[in-house]
């Protein structure tokens, strides 16, 4: 054996986590280090101020966006306070066949019809990740420090907090949240692991 060729196909990352857990800080870090690609999603909302169409959403008409669904494109998608939000399946194919990694922020209902896709390739690059505030006390604190919602929209928060928190064991993965360093590390260990998996790797003898 004079050299070893090591091939693999793309694993698919999907990320979710209560609101105020840390999961879109860790995301904004993680994508310092391009060793993946983030997938952008499909959206029926207005851009905010400083979105950029096909780096942060690809902002979708609402017929455009039902067209899609018709047509079977999406991965997944869900409506989210009257607004609608999606994967586009193809993307994410393209990139897995490439040998490309792809992570996806994506919420628990979203994570579970992924979970429920009959494709194989889908299947086998599957590894999603649940971050989990510690308490319930530690997520009102991280809330309230964003200074972006009232008691009231906290209020409602939590309660959805703990309905997504019980679903914790339908993941591959969960990881305590604490600091932002203590995160991104955990998160890279689990990417880590995931790479090294013998089933993942094919390896060619020369």
């Amino acid at each position: 054996m004079n050299s070893l060729t090591i091939h693999r196909k793309g694993i698919l990352f999907v990320i979710s986590a209560p609101s105020g857990a840390g999961k879109t800080t860790l995301i904004s870090s993680l994508r310092h280090k391009q060793d993946f690609v983030y997938s952008v999603s499909c959206t029926t909302r207005a851009p905010r101020p400083g979105e950029v169409h096909g780096e942060d959403y690809f902002f979708l008409t609402q017929d455009e966006f039902q067209q899609h669904v018709t047509d079977g494109d999406f991965l997944e998608y869900a409506e989210v306070h009257g607004r609608f939000y999606g994967t586009l399946k193809s993307t994410v194919l393209t990139h897995l066949m490439n040998g490309v990694d792809v992570l996806l922020d994506i919420d628990t209902i979203g994570a579970a019809s992924i979970r429920m896709c009959a494709d194989p390739i889908i299947q086998d690059a599957l590894a999603d990740v649940f971050i989990m505030p510690p308490g319930l006390d530690e997520l009102a604190r991280r809330l309230r420090r964003r200074g972006t919602e009232s008691e009231e929209q906290i209020s409602v928060r939590l309660k959805n907090a703990f309905g997504e928190m019980e679903k914790w064991r339908a993941y591959r993965y969960t990881i305590i949240s604490g600091s932002m360093e203590e995160d991104i590390e955990k998160f890279r260990a689990v990417m880590r692991a995931e790479r090294y998996m013998s089933c993942r790797l094919q390896l060619d003898f020369a």
